[in-house]
């Protein structure tokens, strides 16, 4: 039987992906986290209410379905990605 040595400094984040192959984590204020998502400030076309939203610029400039955070009605975004990869603006527009 094997024992933890407390004399072993305890394992950290880096050592547990290298050990298990993991992708890095992407949270909330990281120097890289932040750089691939951008929060925009969008309007609902169908409730009118505003609100922020996680923008994801990995895949450059794109379109994707997202629904309203309050009526859940179900939007178009554009997101159009400018030469150095940071956001150049968002279009919003209804489905129906």
């Amino acid at each position: 039987m094997m024992l933890c040595s407390s004399s072993k400094h305890p394992w950290n984040a880096e050592e547990i992906a290298a050990l298990y192959g993991l992708e890095p984590i992407f949270e909330p204020g990281n120097a890289l986290g932040s750089e691939l998502s951008v929060f925009a400030e969008i309007n609902c076309p169908y409730c009118a209410e505003g609100y922020a939203t996680a923008v994801d610029l990995t895949a450059g400039s794109s379109s994707y379905v997202e629904d309203c955070q309050i009526c859940c009605q179900p939007m178009e975004l554009s997101v159009v990605v400018n030469t150095d990869g940071g956001c150049a603006r968002v279009d919003v527009r209804r489905l129906d």
